[in-house]
C-alpha cells in the first residue's frame, strides 16, 4: 500500500499494524527516513516537499508494482509526507514483509533508491539564510543505476 500524508507519521503504530497476523512472514524489513539540517554550514529548519498527490501516488503505486514484480515479497507499505517536515522529523516509512530476510532487505533498498529519484517531490529546504530547491544528488542517480545494471544481467 502507498500513500502520502501532511500528517506527521507514527512509525512505531504503522510497524506494529503492517506486523500484525503474519504468521507466514519470515522477515519484515523497514526503513524510516529523516529530515537532515543540510549540507555542512548550511541551516536548514524544515524542508517543504510539493506534490500532487494523486499523481505522486499514482507514481509510486507503479514504483510498488514494479517491486512486486522482481522480489519475492508478500506485502509492502510506504507513507511518504509532503508540505513543510522540521529537521529530525519522519519523512518516509516504507515496510516490506517477505518470507525470507534477502528479499525484504533488497526489496527496501529498491523502493528507497527508487522513490528517492523517481517519485514527483519537489523539495525546498529552508532556513536563515533564505530557500533553495534542491535535486536529486548525484550519488542518487548512481543507486538507481546500480538496479538498472541487475536487470540486464
Amino acid at each position: 500500500m502507498i500513500s502520502i500524508t501532511q500528517d506527521a507519521l507514527d512509525v512505531g503504530r504503522l510497524l506494529d499494524a503492517f506486523c500484525k497476523d503474519r504468521d507466514q512472514t519470515g522477515a519484515v524489513v523497514s526503513f524510516v527516513g529523516l529530515t537532515r539540517a543540510g549540507a555542512p554550514g548550511a541551516a536548514v529548519d524544515r524542508l517543504t516537499l510539493q506534490a500532487y498527490p494523486t499523481f505522486t501516488e499514482a507514481v509510486m503505486r507503479e514504483i510498488e508494482a514494479e517491486a512486486r514484480q522482481r522480489f519475492d515479497v508478500q506485502d509492502i507499505l510506504a507513507v511518504h509526507r509532503w508540505g513543510a517536515v522540521g529537521v529530525g522529523e519522519q519523512i518516509i516509512f516504507v515496510a516490506v514483509a517477505a518470507r525470507h530476510r534477502r528479499a525484504a532487505f533488497e526489496a527496501c533498498d529498491y523502493l528507497m533508491d527508487q522513490f528517492k529519484t523517481r517519485a514527483p517531490f519537489w523539495k525546498k529546504e529552508e532556513g536563515p539564510d533564505g530557500a533553495r530547491w534542491i535535486e536529486a544528488r548525484d550519488q542518487d542517480h548512481r543507486d538507481l543505476e546500480r538496479w538498472t545494471d541487475k536487470e540486464d544481467e
